[in-house]
Parts: structure tokens; C-alpha cells; sequence
């Protein structure tokens, strides 16, 4: 592949958009074209300099900060279709947002809708929101949550909120609460879940997440949580509420997997035969649904606690389990 070569070292400022934000991850988005760890080659080689010092990786950014981004080579870029948004994808959009101020903006994202672009889709919600406000300095994904999932996404407008919404994640002080319709009957009003979980890839390079005994923890492993609660239990479904207690990729889809009780939809950890019988009466998505979110706000330090309405979706299968 041919390649891109930057014979000459730059500067780049740092503005409000970057303030706070860590060294590596900064070169990242801005080195787009860049491997990884060729990025993180030139920091540890000091070449990567911050107002003329060397600095580590995990070094934070402050604003007028002057980075010198020394000369690199890279694989040449492709050339990116520009995404072209229909007026009815911004309205969308706009008419999803449920909560906006100067530090956010809260998201009722719809099912089938990807947070952000990769992995053969070419844009997700993040792409279309920063095309919908092309005069908006910085909009980022506060966090994630999968394509078929749908419910409350946060995105923070500038670099200090975000940074200040992952501290409350990591401090798990952050309040996360999920609908979700599976099959077959549950019987425990409440379960406390504790698994360890890693991510694995098949024979054909698809990524996903499995259980691992404790005896089998290997580096890669992290520890997660849930708290499933019982709302309703029909013959063959059951509708339950799960407040995260720490939020790994695929956890909830994973647990229940695990627990024997999948997730009506679930395309990678469900019941395959059972999709296909649920798609035929027209139930057709994953059937999860992230419903509540409270956090502490990083401008105003009040105590924000936010709603997404539950899907009509959710009502038709709950009504149709009521009733067969």
C-alpha cells in the first residue's frame, strides 16, 4: 500500500475542544491514518513533545498547550465517501434529543441506529449529529451502546464534561437501568449476577464475549456485575429491569446468555430458532432497552436523572405475551 509521508514537525494548539484530554488519545484522533503503535513508538521515544518537554502516555492536555508532532509515515488514506444527511435522518435526530444544555445533549437513540461509524457502517448517530450542527466545536460519545439497542446515548460538548462524566463512570456513581424482554419464564424477583467476562473472536473473526470461571481468569478478563429485577413473567416471555453496576461490552446480552433466559432479538447471543418464530409475527429487534440514566452534571453539580419512554415495540410483544 502506498503511503502517506509528513517530511516537516507541527504544532497543534490546544483549544477548549482538547482540554483535558489525554496525550495518546489526542495524537489518535488526530494522526487518523497513523497504527496505533507507531503513535505510541514516538511518544515513548520522546519525539512527542508538550511545550518543548517530553511527556509520558497517559500525560493530560491543558488548554494553549503547544503539542510538536514530529515527521511520520503512514498508509495512505482512502478516499472517504463525504455523508451526505437527509433532512428526515436530522429530524429525526433532533426530534430523539430529550435533554440539551451548554454541557450535553441526551439522546433517545432508535433502534437499528449505530452510536458511531466502522466496522463496514459508514456513519452512525455521532456522524450525523456533527453533520446536523456543522458550527458546533466539539460533540463526543459520552459512552456506547449497541447498534440494535436503543434508548439513552450522552453527548458532551465540550472536552471537560466528558472527562468528568467517565471519572463518575469509572467511580461507578454513574445510574444505568435497562428494559429487557426475554425468553422463557423468570422466577427470582431479584438476582445479583457477578461474572468475569472476556472478549474472544471465532474462526471467521467475529468478535464476542464469553464467561470464564473464576479458575480460568486470564489477563484480558474483567469482572461485571448486574442486578436483574423482576417486572412481569409470562408462559414464554418474561420482562425484566437491570440496573448496571459496571458496564461491559455485551453484558447484559452476555448474562442472560449465560443464565439460560437470552434476549428476544438477540442476533449473537440468542436463541436463533426462537428469532426466527418472533420475527414471523413481527417482532423484529433486540428487545433491550436503556430507559434510565443519573449522573451528577459537571457544570452545575446538580443531580440529573433522565427517562426514555419505553418503545411501542415493547408493548406490542408485552401485550401479545399477555394474550397467547
Amino acid at each position: 500500500m502506498a503511503a502517506d509521508i509528513n517530511n516537516s514537525v507541527r504544532y497543534e494548539l490546544i483549544g477548549e475542544g482538547s482540554e483535558g484530554q489525554k496525550i495518546d488519545n489526542f495524537l489518535i484522533k488526530t494522526l487518523k491514518n497513523v497504527p496505533k503503535s507507531h503513535i505510541y513508538k514516538l511518544l515513548r521515544s520522546g519525539q512527542v513533545r508538550v511545550n518543548k518537554k517530553r511527556i509520558k502516555t497517559d500525560f493530560r492536555l491543558s488548554l494553549g498547550d503547544s503539542v510538536r508532532i514530529p515527521p511520520f509515515t503512514s498508509p495512505k488514506s482512502e478516499v472517504k465517501t463525504p455523508i451526505s444527511i437527509k433532512p428526515e435522518q436530522a429530524l429525526l435526530i433532533e426530534k430523539s434529543i430529550i435533554h440539551e444544555d451548554d454541557a450535553l445533549i441526551v439522546i433517545n437513540k432508535p433502534c437499528g441506529l449505530a452510536v458511531h461509524g466502522g466496522s463496514g457502517i459508514s456513519y452512525g448517530l455521532i456522524e450525523l449529529l456533527r453533520k446536523s450542527r456543522p458550527d458546533a466545536r466539539f460533540l463526543e460519545l459520552v459512552h456506547r451502546i449497541d447498534k440494535e439497542t436503543s434508548g439513552i446515548i450522552l453527548i458532551a460538548k465540550k472536552r471537560p464534561v466528558l472527562v468528568d462524566i467517565h471519572k463518575q463512570m469509572r467511580d461507578k456513581s454513574i445510574h444505568k437501568k435497562y428494559q429487557v424482554i426475554v425468553n422463557g419464564k423468570w422466577q427470582k424477583k431479584q438476582l445479583i449476577v457477578d461474572l468475569n467476562l472476556i472478549k474472544t473472536s471465532d474462526e471467521e473473526g467475529q468478535k464476542k464475549v464469553r464467561v470464564i470461571s473464576q479458575e480460568d481468569v486470564v489477563g484480558g478478563s474483567k469482572v461485571s456485575r448486574s442486578v436483574f429485577f423482576l417486572k412481569q413473567a409470562f408462559d414464554q416471555f418474561s420482562c425484566l429491569e437491570v440496573k448496571l453496576v459496571t458496564g461491559r461490552t455485551h453484558q447484559i446480552r452476555v448474562h442472560l446468555s449465560h443464565l439460560g433466559f437470552s434476549i428476544v432479538g438477540d442476533d449473537k447471543y440468542g436463541d436463533f430458532s426462537l428469532n426466527k418464530r418472533h420475527a414471523k409475527l413481527g417482532f423484529k429487534r433486540m428487545f433491550l432497552h436503556a430507559c434510565e440514566l443519573g449522573f451528577r452534571h459537571p457544570l452545575s453539580g446538580e443531580d440529573i436523572f433522565l427517562t426514555a419512554p419505553i418503545p411501542s415495540d415493547f408493548i406490542k410483544l408485552e401485550h401479545y405475551a399477555k394474550t397467547n
